[in-house]
């Protein structure tokens, strides 16, 4: 059972509610438990939409690389959670459950130059930001400019983010749960 209290619409925060129900038009009417818990702090929800929001305008990478960062991420640090979001979401995306799948085990040779973006992006959550010179290299030889790597850094950030949250919430799961790995 989640440690934070999952807001409905009626009961949320005055403070989170707009935002609130902008996260449940996006789920037929019903915010997900991730943002009904954020609600209860709204200084939370506010956080994490401010990130989303910048990301949703400016985001060099398309719906298909940031769905393989999440995963990529999320099973670096093993949120089921986040894990079970972005694998409905990376399917959306284009990516076969397959592919989802190989993303998180950290097999995503199907894709050479989104692999050697996904080993930056595990590196850096598992290792507190700091990425090798070889994966690096590896990035920048694969088609990866400067740019890109430096916008990867928010992805990353925005994915610890909710990640993180979950596992201090300890969110309750309202969505099926992620294959195994």
């Amino acid at each position: 059972m989640s440690r934070i209290p999952a807001h409905t619409l009626d009961d949320a925060p005055e403070a989170a509610r707009a935002t609130l129900e902008k996260y449940a038009r996006r789920n037929n009417g019903t915010p997900r438990n991730i943002y009904a818990g954020m609600a209860h702090a709204p200084i939370v929800l506010e956080a994490y939409d401010a990130i989303a929001g910048v990301i949703a305008r400016r985001s060099t990478f398309d719906a298909r690389t940031r769905e393989a960062i999440a995963l990529a991420v999320g099973a670096q640090d093993g949120c089921r959670y986040c894990q079970s979001a972005h694998t409905l979401a990376a399917i959306a995306a284009g990516f076969t459950e397959e592919q989802a799948i190989a993303i998180r085990r950290g097999e995503d040779d199907f894709d050479p130059k989104l692999s050697a973006l996904l080993v930056i992006a595990r590196e850096g959550a598992a290792n507190v930001g700091r990425v090798s010179e070889g994966a690096w290299k590896l990035a920048l030889e694969a088609g990866w400019s400067d740019t890109e790597l430096a916008e990867l850094f928010v992805h990353v950030a925005t994915n610890l983010f909710t990640n993180y949250f979950n596992h201090y919430a300890e969110t309750d799961l309202d969505l099926p749960p992620a294959p195994e790995l």
